[in-house]
């Protein structure tokens, strides 16, 4: 069987095929589908380098065509200080699932950033109590900026509180924000006070220490716990989960490199207390929320799923309209 060569996008064409409410629906679907019980579990192998890690990704997902992809990005969250280069860089391969040739290579960096903010829109349009108007976003960077823009695409937000470490970021993040999505956000330094008003928590930082206690969280709130993606950082103190509804992206991974991590390292929580997988929520053969008192965690560590999701929604759209580079590695 003759092939084509393999597609080349670089990341200002992945940004330009993917917008945020189709990479919703993307990651969505591809929770049913893992809840359905009709995929293999994601894997993932992470390799720890100087102040930073690799993770490599990876998972097999069967949509229009059956899809594989392996997503390698280096995490290192000093770099944009150091060396003016981005904290995430990194590349993905989509495979055809059925006899593995590589379709296309691209840009891993806009599909990491819509993808988690992606997943969180999800988990809150199933997990967040119905009238919730009020968020506090952790974190002003990238992702923050994505996150909210995501929670505005599922819930009717009213206000939004940003904190960080880094106060003129928040300040930035306040201001561009309040006029792109037409919504009151407040700057602050105070979080305790922004989360006893809020329904709806992010948090999407690089700390290695939690900053989120149980007492600032008031009965009822959604909190995504987004930063985790590694075994040394961690946001939330470890008694949130054991005395909270808790639900992961991926049992397995999160037990390995999230918040549950550290949860089961301190004996707050066990294994058999995870609620559910998103995927078993989103799929309807696990029940959400069934009170407005019920404070639900979401665990988000990130899954290759999400990324295969993605890129095949990149790849099918850059053939029809003729974006990207052929590239014949075989040649």
């Amino acid at each position: 069987m003759k092939q084509r060569p393999t597609l080349e996008l670089k990341r200002s064409e992945v940004a330009r095929l993917l917008s945020l409410d189709e990479c919703i629906a993307a990651v969505e679907n591809a929770f049913r589908l893992h809840g359905e019980g009709r995929l293999a579990p994601p894997q993932m192998l992470s390799v720890h380098a100087g102040e930073g890690v690799f993770h490599i990704k990876a998972g097999l997902l069967p949509l229009s065509k059956s899809y594989f992809a392996a997503k390698l990005n280096g995490n290192f969250f000093r770099n944009l200080e150091r060396f003016n280069l981005p904290n995430i860089q990194g590349l993905i391969l989509l495979c055809d699932g059925e006899h593995g040739y590589p379709l296309a290579v691209m840009d891993s960096i806009e599909i990491t950033i819509l993808r988690t903010g992606a997943a969180t829109a999800v988990a809150a349009k199933h997990l967040a109590r119905k009238d919730a108007r009020v968020v506090t976003i952790c974190g002003c960077g990238n992702q923050g900026h994505v996150q909210l823009r995501a929670l505005g695409r599922v819930l009717r937000l009213q206000q939004a509180f940003a904190f960080d470490i880094a106060e003129d970021r928040a300040r930035r993040f306040a201001d561009q924000l309040s006029s792109e999505l037409n919504l009151e956000v407040h700057a602050t330094g105070d979080l305790a006070y922004a989360l006893s008003r809020s329904d709806v928590c992010v948090t999407c930082t690089p700390s290695k220490k939690p900053f989120v206690r149980r007492e600032h969280l008031r009965p009822g709130t959604f909190l995504a716990a987004v930063g985790a993606d590694s075994p040394e950082k961690q946001e939330l103190e470890p008694d949130i989960l054991g005395s909270s509804k808790l639900v992961t992206d991926s049992l397995e991974q999160c037990a390995q490199i999230g918040e549950l991590h550290h949860a089961l390292e301190r004996g707050t929580t066990r294994r058999e207390r995870v609620h559910a997988e998103l995927g078993e929520i989103v799929a309807g053969s696990k029940q959400g929320r069934v009170s407005p008192q019920e404070t639900i965690i979401f665990d988000s560590t990130g899954t290759a799923l999400q990324d295969v999701a993605a890129a095949a929604l990149v790849y099918e759209k850059a053939i029809r309209e003729g974006i990207g580079a052929w590239v014949d590695f075989a040649g």
